[in-house]
């Protein structure tokens, strides 16, 4: 029988986007296309905690960054997180992600990686990235989310992708929504569709909370914990 690491890291190889006509200058970022350490970091990282056939509840992002998964392959997982949480080395210059920090705070506090991703599987809304260039030239993140037409063109690959994610052996009655706003909203209309889950908690986003809520970061540490603790 597969174990779950098997799926995930299927899934990971073959994630193509099938989505419609991107608009003018908007890129895709796929890690595991255009790395192959992300890959072999990210079969490394499954293969050490996610090698069993249980099920786990998702907890969706919104879509991978350039500091986080975008380079690691692992969502919500920067480099220095890799190497000093997961013991997973990395190879070229490190980078620092805000939510990645947070998120890796909660973990500690939950009981540390190993139990964490016993009972969790972090994806996204949308399992691939986009990027396009500021003003300057300068490469940045952009969201599903952040244009209309790059909501329709994602829609059918967010669709397939989330059902192939939940046949990895995801629980369906409860996911996890982090950010309470435009992702919130754009999952809650697509499972009212859908069907995907019984029941959606949104959760504030890790870098909201980093950027602007850091004097209140264990109050939010404690509401992830509960949130997560009222699975078990």
């Amino acid at each position: 029988m597969k174990t779950f690491a098997d799926n995930v890291i299927n899934f990971n190889q073959h994630l193509v986007f099938t989505g419609g006509q991107l608009p003018s200058g908007i890129r895709i970022l796929n890690p595991f296309q255009e790395s192959a350490q992300a890959l072999s970091i990210a079969e490394r990282f499954y293969h050490q905690y996610y090698q069993d056939t249980n099920k786990r509840h998702i907890i969706m992002g919104i879509n991978p960054g350039r500091f986080g998964g975008g380079l690691t392959g692992i969502p919500f997982t920067d480099p220095k997180r890799l190497e000093k949480e997961c013991g997973i080395h990395y190879e070229g210059k490190s980078a620092h992600e805000l939510s990645s920090v947070f998120v890796y705070d909660v973990i500690n506090a939950y009981g540390g990686v190993k139990a964490f991703y016993e009972k969790f599987y972090i994806s996204s809304v949308c399992p691939l990235g986009f990027t396009t260039l500021d003003a300057k030239g300068k490469e940045k993140n952009y969201n599903y989310y952040d244009s209309k037409e790059l909501t329709q063109a994602a829609y059918p690959f967010i669709v397939e992708s989330m059902q192939k994610q939940i046949d990895l052996g995801v629980y369906t009655d409860i996911a996890f929504c982090f950010g309470n706003g435009k992702n919130d909203f754009f999952l809650r209309k697509l499972n009212a569709e859908h069907h995907f889950f019984k029941r959606i908690i949104a959760l504030e986003h890790p870098r909201f909370i980093m950027q602007y809520k850091l004097s209140t970061k264990q109050f939010y540490i404690d509401k992830y914990l509960d949130a997560f603790r009222s699975v078990l």
